[in-house]
């Protein structure tokens, strides 16, 4: 009889191992829109960017020797704000041909993040002929950066 009951209960187990795994499943598979070359996960719609990661080794070549304007967003993975402003950051690249999107990881470019006094984030600079002309620091919206590119 215990042999039994300890049957049923590995059944019962595996029946709802399985479940779980199809409701993990089912929030969690990505879907491909070819036509428009975005990626849904799950609820959220990923917008293929046109911004370039820039690091010490190729900031001269990307963004000081740029003949078009550049922004440059100043980041760190764990700054939520951050996490916030990069899909927007991602969509208004995809917008603004004149301009050159970059991001600069402050925890992998100290020296950067140094050289240009990063003390919160986000921070967006503009970049016009290798200086600098505006910052922002901050959280802003697609408005207030569209306002802010054009410069």
């Amino acid at each position: 009889m215990k042999e039994k009951i300890r049957i049923v209960l590995l059944i019962i187990l595996f029946l709802l191992i399985l479940f779980c795994v199809k409701i993990y499943l089912s929030k969690n598979t990505n879907n491909i829109n070819v036509e428009t070359n975005q990626v849904e996960l799950g609820s959220q719609v990923a917008i293929e960017s046109k911004v370039i990661e820039v690091n010490e080794n190729n900031f001269e070549e990307e963004v000081l020797n740029s003949e078009k304007l550049v922004l440059i967003d100043f980041y760190a993975d764990w700054c939520e704000p951050c996490k916030m402003l990069s899909p927007i950051i991602d969509e208004v690249s995809n917008e603004k041909d004149n301009v050159k999107f970059v991001r600069i990881d402050v925890d992998t470019n100290d020296n950067l993040a140094t050289r240009y006094q990063i003390m919160y984030m986000p921070t967006l600079i503009i970049i016009k002929n290798g200086e600098e002309i505006d910052r922002s620091i901050g959280l802003i919206n697609k408005d207030e950066l569209l306002k802010f590119v054009e410069k």
